[in-house]
């Protein structure tokens, strides 16, 4: 259960991070209108309100990190 909860706040801040990047990238590049828009709502959307798939792409590098804690 622990586990779990470790797994869901790194998420959140993989996210956090993704949103943070993202905002860079989007001030500094041009990128597609699709993109633009669909980043911009992602970035707006906190990890709790994501749907479970975009939630999916987070944990994949939460777990990640998770490995690394012995």
């Amino acid at each position: 259960m622990k586990s779990e909860k470790l797994l869901e706040k790194l998420a959140d801040l993989e996210h956090q991070q993704w949103a943070n990047w993202a905002n860079s990238i989007l001030e500094s590049e041009k990128i597609s209108p699709e993109r633009f828009q669909r980043w911009r709502k992602l970035i707006a959307t906190p990890y709790a309100e994501l749907s479970e798939e975009m939630k999916e792409h987070d944990r994949k590098w939460a777990k990640k990190v998770m490995q690394l804690i012995p």
